[in-house]
């Protein structure tokens, strides 16, 4: 036993007979070994020790003095070794930092393969040290120990070994070490690993100066595969915010000859990026390229032109345009009830409607309810009208090519006559969301617009509309008008003007512009200007995180409330989707902190477009707010679900809204509305179960004459919102790809603003996102082709119509019996009795029991219901919902299939496997913007619906 080392003989008989009798004698002769001066017996003791500290760590404690002692000792040849006893030692004691401070001593001695709680505890706490002092030492210097060092590096080695690589990647992205990210991907598999370290990169990596490196990393890593990833590239290259680099991959792949993907790419850019971006790429690609065709007069679009029309949204627009007005399934009978039931003489109600009719019918084009109530439309004055002239911009959404046309009857008009100045500035306001974010070809005339206006209702449409159109665009000469009008201190006007320039100079972060608008806020004394201008500078700061810091701590410390609100909404637009914990927990100190009720209010809100991308953790974080005594609260934990969890279904969302619905407050009630309805948008009674419940809760609210108003405006709202769009579209702040939708959150953030303004209610259709498989072909036309979803039909179909209220049938009142009465006939019923037993005779059958028999006869009749489908054969342009794209797949002998691989949805180039053979195409039914009228068809009638004849052959 003691074989290889020098111990005396006696030793060895007292360990093998106190090992018999008496174990703590020999513990404690063991310590004592410690004692000695031989150094072979003091490691004698500490081999021995180490092998018995996780059993007799309390007697052992007692010593840890001199095995610390013996770590000390420069001339002791095993001080790894008594470290690693000192840190069991700690380790057991609960002072993890001392033992983490041994550990790191032991050297080879600290084995990181072994599997005990122990080792797993240090090394985690080495790591968050490491990982701790490394993000330190990037922003300051710090010093870090060769020995943590050298763990950290150890348990690298070890993932690559285990081929842990996701967990290895993991620590390094933590600790910012993109070389051994960088090795781990190498040596792993590319493929798999790429798309998880790009999913982390934009979910949990914090700093936005990191991120941008890991994402240039990627973008390389991507090139270097076997296969390209040019569509991964692309969605890098616009975080990087590198329009100059996109367009020489689209480029590339041009003269590669690979224009679908070049296609694809452009589309995906279209979806994700901002407008100022985009006409960058636009600015770079070449200029009046044609192909003239086998020597005829007609020339078709290069790649290079039809890669222009893509990012410049009209190919977008002209599909999803088709989409919505061919699948449109809104019912009418529901806005007819709700008009009825609500007093058209309250604006508040008939703006009510207004918005539902709009939302309902979004980007549809059908304006039937309008045309079907002209005298209920006729009753609305002031900013009603208003409201209800711009409502025609959400119904038109997308119709670039007409908008100029569809609004010209309420355009102001050169002469000067005005019919009102409210549908003047609705048509303006209207113009800009028919044309929201690709507003290129209508800018210069709402420019012109605004500067020849007089009229501060005219001017406040002409900012909205210019804000929107020109969302993002970083356009100078438009900043500088809009300015104009702010200094024309107009509380109306300055208002829209304040949260235009905002819009216009989104996401740019220009010191000068934050400066010039928070200097006139504290200035001016109107309220509308200075809660304008502070939405309008958290736009500026979109996407900008740490960037922001600083004017984020000047707004909060504002004493003005208003400011502050700004300062709140500077945290949601700088840090949108990213999660960041720091910014959580200053909205949170904020929401139970700040003395004013609409601050409090907008930082609980605000939690919402923090967690975009985590909507599972917003339940469980604003769970208490939600049963705040503050109203404000409650109203702000109700939008923070709505936004956060909107189009989920999102079943804890749903419970925690429940209690709101029946609040003591008409507002919390009217914000728990419309959170239920983004929350249910597109789901079914088969997907949710709480859906038929929600749409009979608004109908019994907009019908009930005692409840309070708001409460109405709210169920009005939400009923626009659950079927918006002919209940083809989902809100969606975040685009399929992952990426944040820059347009919805946006419009999101100002629909919030309706609590103080109901026009800025339009809004939310920015946020509205078609959901359809639109598959294309190489010339960019909608070839008909199927596909499958593998779930029942009824699991995803749309809601049913409701059935108009049949006559009423009188149904008769049963007679009453007097007690004398009944005892009469039972006294005769008893005689009847007695003489037919003298007597039996065939009773005929009653005519009740007749009746039975022959409905049970024809309930045999009837046929037996035919069984569901497990799976649904659906065609190009076909809606399928968010949560329905998992169940999609293509035939295997299908003449088309995606180029995208993964998850299909959205418009996808499709391959064709035959090029050579006709294509049967989609023929477009949407309204065209040609003027001629060669591409409008009358619309055929309706068949009529199928029957069967009552009576047999």
């Amino acid at each position: 036993m003691f074989a290889d080392q020098a111990i005396p003989t006696p030793l060895v008989v007292a360990y093998l007979t106190c090992s018999l009798y008496d174990f703590s004698f020999l513990l404690g002769g063991i310590i004592s070994l410690l004692d000695e001066h031989q150094p072979e017996l003091q490691v004698y003791a500490l081999e021995h020790l180490n092998k018995l500290v996780n059993e007799f760590w309390a007697e052992i404690a007692e010593s840890v003095a001199k095995i610390e002692i013996l770590y000390e000792n420069p001339q002791f040849s095993q001080r790894e070794l008594a470290a690693l006893v000192a840190s069991k030692v700690y380790y057991h004691l609960g002072e993890l930092d001392d033992s983490v401070t041994y550990a790191l001593g032991a050297g080879k001695f600290f084995n990181l393969s072994e599997k005990s709680e122990y080792v797993e505890t240090i090394i985690s706490k080495c790591i968050d040290k490491y990982i701790d002092l490394r993000t330190r030492q990037l922003d300051e210097e710090e010093h870090i120990d060769d020995g943590l060092k050298n763990i950290v590096e150890r348990m690298f080695q070890r993932c690559i070994d285990d081929k842990e690589f996701e967990q290895g990647i993991g620590i390094a992205l933590e600790a910012r070490h993109l070389d051994v990210v960088k090795t781990m991907i190498e040596k792993g598999s590319p493929k798999k690993l790429l798309p998880y370290v790009l999913e982390v990169c934009m979910t949990l990596v914090q700093n936005l100066e990191f991120r941008n490196q890991i994402l240039r990393l990627l973008v390389t890593l991507y090139r270097d595969l076997k296969e390209p990833d040019y569509i991964s590239i692309s969605q890098c290259l616009v975080h990087l915010d590198d329009p100059g680099a996109c367009h020489e991959l689209l480029r590339n792949l041009i003269e590669k000859k690979d224009e679908l993907m070049a296609y694809q790419i452009a589309f995906d850019l279209e979806e994700s990026a901002t407008q100022d971006f985009l006409l960058k790429i636009i600015k770079e690609l070449p200029q009046n390229e044609t192909v003239q065709e086998n020597g005829s007069e007609k020339m078709d679009p290069t790649p290079f032109q039809k890669i222009r029309s893509i990012l410049s949204g009209e190919e977008t627009i002209r599909l999803h345009l088709e989409f919505l007005y061919r699948n449109n399934h809104t019912d009418l009978l529901i806005l007819k009830n709700t008009k009825n039931a609500l007093e058209p003489r309250n604006s508040m109600f008939h703006s009510a409607v207004t918005f539902a009719n709009a939302f309902m019918h979004a980007g549809t084009t059908i304006d039937e309810f309008l045309r079907q109530n002209l005298e209920w439309l006729s009753r609305a004055t002031n900013w009603s009208k208003f409201s209800a002239t711009a409502a025609l911009g959400v119904i038109h959404k997308g119709q670039l090519a007409q908008s100029m046309n569809l609004l010209s009857p309420y355009l102001p008009q050169d002469g000067g006559n005005s019919s009102s100045v409210y549908s003047e500035g609705g048509s303006l306001y209207a113009l800009g969301l028919i044309n929201a974010n690709h507003g290129s070809s209508v800018l210069e005339y709402l420019k012109n617009a605004l500067k020849e206006a007089q009229n501060d209702v005219i001017q406040h449409g002409a900012c909205l509309g210019l804000g929107v159109a020109g969302m993002a665009t970083n356009d100078e000469e438009i900043y500088n008008e809009l300015k104009n009008t702010l200094f024309s201190d107009s509380a109306v006007a300055g208002e829209a003007a304040g949260l235009a320039m905002g819009l216009v100079m989104l996401g740019t972060a220009k010191a000068e512009a934050v400066e010039e608008m928070l200097q006139y806020a504290h200035e001016t004394q109107h309220e509308k200007i200075i809660r304008g201008l502070a939405v309008g500078i958290s736009l500026i700061m979109y996407a900008k995180e740490e960037k922001a810091d600083a004017l984020i701590n000047q707004l909060l410390d504002d004493k003005d409330p208003v400011l502050r609100y700004g300062g709140i909404y500077t945290i949601a637009m700088a840090y949108s989707g990213t999660g960041n914990n720091k910014a959580i927990r200053r909205l949170l100190h904020v929401a139970v902190s700040d003395v004013n009720d609409d601050v409090r209010r907008a930082a609980v809100t605000a939690i919402g477009f923090i967690l975009l991308r985590n909507p599972k953790q917003v339940p469980r974080i604003v769970q208490l707010l939600a049963e705040s005594y503050n109203p404000n609260v409650r109203y702000g934990s109700a939008l923070a679900l709505g936004i956060s969890c909107a189009g989920t279904g999102d079943l804890d969302a749903l419970e925690l809204l429940e209690p709101m619905i029946k609040d003591p407050v008409d507002f919390v009630r009217q914000g728990a509305l419309i959170a239920q309805a983004m929350i249910l948008i597109q789901q079914t009674e088969n997907t949710n179960s709480k859906v038929a419940g929600v749409r009979k809760t608004y109908e019994k609210i907009i019908g009930d004459k005692h409840e309070d108003s708001m409460a109405k405006f709210g169920a009005a709202l939400a009923q626009g919102i659950i079927d918006a769009g002919g209940r083809n579209v989902t809100i969606s702040l975040v685009s399929r790809n992952g990426h944040l939708n820059m347009a919805a959150i946006v419009g999101t953030v100002v629909f919030t603003q309706f609590w103080y303004w109901y026009p800025l209610t339009h809004m939310l259709s920015l946020a509205f996102t078609p959901t359809a498989i639109i598959g294309l072909n190489k010339n960019l036309e909608t070839p008909k082709f199927e596909f499958i979803s593998n779930a029942r039909p009824s699991l995803f179909a749309y809601p049913p119509q409701i059935k108009p209220p049949s006559a009423a049938v009188v149904e008769k009142v049963a007679t009453a019996v007097l007690s004398t009465t009944a005892k009469a006939k039972a006294r005769a019923k008893k005689s009847e009795k007695e003489k037919g037993d003298m007597m039996d005779v065939d009773k005929e059958p009653s005519a009740g029991a007749a009746s039975g028999a022959a409905k049970e006869e024809a309930k045999e009749e009837k046929p037996k219901k035919k069984r569901e489908e497990s799976f649904e054969v659906m065609q190009n342009m076909a809606r399928v919902v968010p949560s329905q794209f998992k169940h999609i797949s293509f035939k295997e002998d299908s003449r088309y299939t995606p180029l995208k691989k993964g998850k299909i949805g959205g418009i996808i180039m499709l391959l064709d496997k035959s090029p050579g053979e006709m294509e049967d195409l989609i023929q477009p039914s949407a309204p065209s913007g040609d003027p001629s009228g060669v591409n409008q068809t009358e619309e055929e009638a309706q068949p009529f619906e199928p029957f069967e004849y009552p009576f047999d052959d």
